[in-house]
């Protein structure tokens, strides 16, 4: 991999946030794509790193076409710096190539070849997001470990509310996480995302605390409201933050990039 350029001595590390779900189809990579917009547009350095290795999806939801890919600077065929693109939005994107069986498990090698990535990366921006596989996999939970923090996407469904709770139970297990940021898309109505958080905290408190000993608290940093023009931006490929930042769920993005700067 080329050498990342030194950072400055007054200029600190990136802020690493995580952006999981438990379940596929809640919009995670859609929350991912188009908050990283919602940063850049408030004044930071973004970078998304496509971290779902092997399924990944986010070069179809920025209609990028890579020549170069997360796969190539694994296997030293290109440096990292190729493979950094400029995505709709203004911000960085690191893709990751798709059908890649070999990523489908943890070895030795992902690991350390992750990790570096990351750590050449974290210089040269304000915030990374890695935008993670869905579900509790090794691949996924060693993505989410090399984080400052964890953003967890549901939606109001049933399921997508069981497999988050899951989720959340498996990182407060195993790598200790006893602060979670979620993100509630898909809402219908005002207030439902503060409903959703308190039905899951209350899970929490009574099975996941005493299991591992300490407070689990999940913090509301987001409510995405259900909206047409969502599907619409999906179907043309088109980042929703560019073409419909006035619309509901834009208005709640741009709403969510300030709750992660700390601005609200």
């Amino acid at each position: 991999m080329s050498a990342a350029p030194a950072a400055s001595a007054s200029r600190r590390r990136a802020s690493i946030t995580a952006i999981t779900s438990g379940k596929g189809g809640v919009g995670k990579t859609f929350v991912s794509a188009n908050v990283a917009a919602a940063l850049t547009r408030q004044g930071e350095r973004v970078l998304v790193l496509d971290a779902d290795l092997g399924l990944a999806n986010l070069d179809v939801v920025l209609n990028l076409f890579p020549k170069v890919t997360l796969h190539d600077v694994f296997t030293g065929r290109s440096g990292l710096q190729e493979a950094i693109l400029k995505a709709p939005g203004g911000y960085s994107v690191l893709l990751a190539g798709s059908g890649m069986v070999e990523y489908s498990r943890l070895t030795p090698e992902v690991r350390e070849q992750l990790q570096q990535v990351i750590n050449e990366v974290a210089p040269r921006y304000d915030r990374v997001l890695l935008d993670t596989g869905a579900g509790i996999s090794e691949v996924v939970l060693y993505t989410v470990s090399l984080a400052d923090k964890v953003l967890v996407v549901a939606t109001p469904e049933p399921t997508s509310l069981t497999d988050a709770y899951a989720t959340i139970k498996v990182l407060a297990m195993t790598q200790k996480r006893y602060a979670i940021q979620l993100v509630v898309n898909q809402v219908r109505k005002q207030g439902e995302g503060r409903a959703v958080r308190q039905q899951l905290q209350q899970v929490i408190d009574r099975y996941v605390s005493p299991t591992v000993g300490h407070p689990v608290k999940l913090e509301l940093v987001g409510e995405i409201p259900l909206d047409v023009n969502v599907r619409n931006a999906v179907l043309k490929r088109e980042l929703l933050m560019e073409k419909q930042s006035g619309s509901p769920a834009g208005i709640g993005l741009s709403a969510l990039g300030m709750k992660l700067r700390g601005v609200v």
